[in-house]
C-alpha cells in the first residue's frame, strides 16, 4: 500500500507546542509587570504579633481556633474588623472580640512554682493537672506566660496582661531565662564550654547561653550547675545535654527576666508584690525599646 501523503501543516519546521509556547511568552512579555507596593515602615518601639497569637494568649483557644474567631469577623483592630494575617501591638492597638476589649480588665500578676507532672495549659483534654490548678478558686483569670515541660518543675509566671506576655516571648526580644541543672556524671570544662557557644542540634544552632555555679557531687555522680538562656526552643536544655552525654536528672526554673522563684514552695502560687510589678514592667519597657523596627509590607496569611 503507498504511503500516506503528509499535510504541508505537519511539515511545519516548528513543532506545534512550541508554536504556541512562543506565543504565550510573547504575550507575557508584552504585559507591563505590576509596580511593587510601597513597604511602609513600622513606628520603633512596636511589638506587632499576629493577631490570632494574642488571642491564644488571651485564652480564647488554639491559634486555629483563634485564626476561624478572626475569620468569622468577630475581631476588630482600632474599629476596623480584622483579616487573617493582620498583626497588632496590644500595648497600642484597641483589639476588641465580640466588642470587647483584650486586656480590659485589670492587669494582674502571679507566679506559681510548678510541680512535676503538671501540664503549663489553662486545659488538657487528657484530664491531666494543669497550671491553673495551683491557683486559688475563684480567684483571677490569668493564663501561663510560656511553657515548661512536664518534666520541668519552677516559676511560671501567669497574667492577663497580654502586652507583657508578648515582649516576654518574642524570641529576638531575648528574654532571659535561668534554670537550675542537674545532670548525670561530672560535665567537663570543655563540655561547658560546648554548650556556651551553642550546639548544632535536630533544629539548628543554639545561641550562646550562659553557665554559672557549677559544682560536682561525687557521692550522688551529678553536676548541679545554673543555666541561662535567651531563647525558648522545646526541650533545649534536655536535649542540649543528652547531646553531651549527661542527660538531665532533674530541672528547674528559677528566674525568669527580673522574677525569681525564692523560697515559693512547690505547688504553691502567690501573687507579685508592688516592687515585682514594677521591675517587670521595667523589664517590658527595656525589651520594648530593644526591639527592631519591622518593615510593614503585605500581610501574609497564617
Amino acid at each position: 500500500m503507498a504511503a500516506r501523503k503528509k499535510s504541508s501543516s505537519s511539515r511545519s519546521a516548528t513543532p506545534r507546542h512550541r508554536r504556541r509556547s512562543k506565543r504565550r511568552v510573547g504575550a507575557a512579555s508584552a504585559r507591563p509587570a505590576p509596580e511593587p507596593k510601597p513597604r511602609v515602615e513600622a513606628p520603633p518601639g512596636r511589638a506587632d504579633v499576629k493577631l490570632q497569637k494574642l488571642l491564644a494568649a488571651a485564652g480564647f483557644g488554639s491559634r486555629r481556633a483563634c485564626e476561624t474567631l478572626i475569620e468569622q469577623g468577630r475581631v476588630t483592630i482600632n474599629g476596623k474588623v480584622a483579616t487573617l494575617g493582620d498583626r497588632a501591638d496590644p500595648a497600642t492597638d484597641a483589639i476588641l472580640f465580640d466588642g470587647e476589649r483584650l486586656g480590659s480588665e485589670k492587669p494582674t500578676y502571679w507566679i506559681v512554682n510548678k510541680p512535676e507532672g503538671v501540664i503549663t495549659s489553662v486545659s488538657d483534654p487528657e484530664g491531666r493537672p494543669t497550671i491553673l490548678s495551683l491557683m486559688p478558686p475563684r480567684g483571677p483569670r490569668v493564663y501561663p506566660v510560656g511553657r515548661l515541660d512536664l518534666a520541668t518543675s519552677g516559676l511560671v509566671l501567669l497574667t492577663n496582661d497580654g502586652a507583657i506576655t508578648q515582649l516576654l516571648l518574642h524570641p529576638s526580644l531575648g528574654n532571659e531565662r535561668e534554670y537550675r541543672v542537674t545532670a548525670r556524671g561530672e560535665v567537663s570544662p570543655k563540655a561547658f564550654e560546648r554548650l556556651q557557644r551553642g550546639l548544632r542540634l535536630e533544629d539548628g544552632r543554639t545561641n550562646p547561653c550562659e553557665v554559672s555555679g557549677s559544682r560536682y557531687d561525687p557521692v550522688s555522680d551529678v553536676t548541679i550547675f545554673h543555666l541561662t538562656l535567651r531563647e525558648g526552643r522545646k526541650r533545649q536544655i534536655r536535649r542540649s545535654m543528652q547531646h553531651l552525654k549527661h542527660p538531665v536528672k532533674k530541672l528547674v526554673r528559677v528566674r525568669m527576666g527580673p522574677l525569681r522563684l525564692g523560697r515559693l514552695a512547690t505547688g504553691e502560687a502567690r501573687p507579685l508584690r508592688r516592687d515585682e510589678i514594677r521591675k517587670l514592667q521595667e523589664h517590658a519597657a527595656e525589651l520594648r525599646s530593644a526591639a527592631p523596627t519591622r518593615r510593614r509590607g503585605r500581610p501574609k496569611r497564617g
